[in-house]
């Protein structure tokens, strides 16, 4: 029989600086290696590697292996949950350089969440959602599948699975919900696969929108995307997404 759950033990795992930094770039939803996690936490390669161990003992990170190499991501949607659940109540770091600060700008504007939309960007997109009518406003419920259409979105295809259809996430860096769930992750890889979301040459969570994107989503679900979220597009930081 067991007791109850031992969140001190998850705790004690994040509770590192390091870790914390190196979660939060998984939490992009790529694989990533550890010489990019070092950078990240800004640690040695070998501190890395010994800090991603006791994420992996605990059941934070799952390891990849592709050939020689290995490559680590966040071991699914319930931590990706977890971890942007303590973003939102966790106190924001000091901006210290040019570049963090143009980092934290972009991440603010529009980044990956896990595998859905999040920034002024994803929630952006869950308000045109609502009011198109697909999802509910207050819950973010599936109401109607025809907005999701409009944007290329084929509900068919998500099937069934444990994981919510849609899940309401608090948004650390807006304060509000975005979209989560199942369906939030197939409005993302809609919007990469349609080359209207790119993610920035410059690495991290970070996406922003394309010319393409900016007629796209503003035909489609009403988005002025530059009075939405006016530095989700940089010209000349972009790239496509394999």
């Amino acid at each position: 029989m067991d007791g109850d759950v031992d969140i001190a033990s998850v705790a004690a795992a994040i509770g590192h600086p390091a870790r914390g930094r190196m979660l939060l770039e998984m939490l992009g939803g790529r694989a990533l290696p550890a010489t990019d996690l070092a950078r990240a936490a800004r640690v040695s390669r070998s501190t890395a590697s010994a800090h991603l161990a006791q994420l992996t003992a605990a059941g934070l990170v799952a390891v990849e292996r592709r050939g020689r190499h290995r490559y680590h991501r966040l071991a699914g949607p319930a931590v990706a949950d977890a971890i942007e659940g303590l973003a939102a109540i966790a106190p924001a770091q000091p901006v210290r350089s040019l570049g963090e600060g143009n980092r934290a700008t972009a991440h603010r504007a529009a980044r990956s969440c896990y595998d859905h939309l999040a920034g002024a960007l994803g929630v952006a997109v869950t308000d045109g959602l609502c009011a198109a009518g697909g999802l509910e406003r207050d819950t973010l419920v599936f109401r109607d599948r025809d907005p999701f259409a409009a944007l290329g979105v084929d509900l068919d295809a998500l099937g069934q699975g444990r994981r919510p259809l849609t899940r309401s996430c608090l948004d650390w860096s807006e304060r509000r919900p975005h979209l989560a769930g199942r369906l939030g992750a197939a409005v993302l890889h809609t919007l990469f696969d349609a080359g209207w979301v790119v993610r920035r040459s410059s690495g991290g969570r970070a996406v922003a929108v394309t010319p393409r994107g900016v007629a796209g989503l503003g035909e489609v679900l009403g988005i002025d995307v530059a009075a939405a979220a006016p530095h989700a597009v940089e010209r000349g930081t972009l790239r496509r997404v394999a």
